[in-house]
């Protein structure tokens, strides 16, 4: 497995799919020498990393519908729609610990990846130079704008990894990876379209923000152009793709728990079906 790269794609709520291939991947002992992540899929890596069983289910699906967890009322008073203290502070620190010991002591790289509001480029922290901001860090590359707010880290500004690079293959290829395991979140088929549809309030809310504004003007541009590459990959022979075949009306913001447990076992029932033909890419 030397040289393999798992490259994780963002999708908010969706990304519960994710989170049941990890689970399954934990089961058969596969763990990749490098990860890199956005937004959703970077928090689904880091309890893979940590090698706690069954936590991507209980810190996404069981508090799905938490009235703190998700709150209309709490985006109209702080400007965020999910509480992200709870996400990022007490969740993993008091209600379901996070294992920083096993996390910080492995040996897997991991990448996380946060877009500058300035630049409108991504910025990439490994784990092992995050030490006390590794939740700082995650928290930012899951912050979508309008939904969330700004985090500011050692005079930079940062939102959701996802906006810049939401497949973030080329952050793999550029560590020289051989072989790319590549989890999507939309099925088979799905291309973005250009979003015009509040762009004016957008521009007015982040005028400080050019770079951020640029880039998700482009958004559509940036993330079909990532699509293409992952394809092209995968006819090379270099890139192993897994993708849901349905997303069980699943959106990016769910609270039905119900849909979520489906999606969630749909991951972790496509993994095991395609864990032969896994094997036998890696072995190549």
């Amino acid at each position: 497995m030397e040289r393999t790269g798992l490259v994780l794609e963002g999708g908010g709520m969706r990304g519960v799919f994710t989170g049941g291939m990890l689970e399954f991947f934990l089961e058969k002992n596969i763990h990749f020498p490098y990860i890199v992540g956005v937004s959703a899929g970077a928090c689904n890596a880091a309890s893979y990393i940590s090698r706690q069983a069954g936590r991507n289910k209980s810190i996404t699906v069981d508090y799905a519908d938490h009235p703190d967890y998700i709150s209309v009322k709490r985006l109209i008073r702080l400007g965020e729609l999910f509480n992200m203290d709870m996400i990022f502070d007490q969740i993993p620190n008091i209600d379901n610990p996070f294992d920083y010991k096993v996390f910080f002591e492995s040996t897997q790289k991991f990448e996380i990846g946060v877009t500058d509001c300035h630049s409108g480029e991504t910025v990439y922290y490994e784990k092992q130079k995050l030490g006390d901001n590794f939740n700082k860090i995650l928290r930012a590359s899951s912050s979508l704008p309008m939904i969330a707010p700004i985090v500011s880290h050692e005079g930079s500004y940062y939102l959701d990894g996802g906006i810049s690079d939401p497949i973030p293959i080329n952050e793999s290829l550029k560590h020289d990876n051989r072989k790319h395991i590549i989890i999507l979140t939309q099925c088979e088929g799905y291309r973005k379209s250009p979003s015009k549809r509040g762009m004016w309030y957008f521009n007015r809310k982040y005028k400080k923000y050019p770079g951020l504004i640029n880039v998700v003007r482009n958004r559509s541009n940036v993330y079909n152009t990532a699509l293409d590459k992952v394809k092209k990959l995968e006819k090379e022979g270099k890139a192993f793709i897994f993708r849901p075949d349905h997303l069980q009306d699943v959106a990016r913001v769910e609270r039905n728990k119900g849909r979520l447990q489906a999606l969630y076992d749909h991951g972790y029932q496509k993994a095991e079906d395609r864990f032969e033909e896994l094997m036998k890419f890696l072995d190549n």
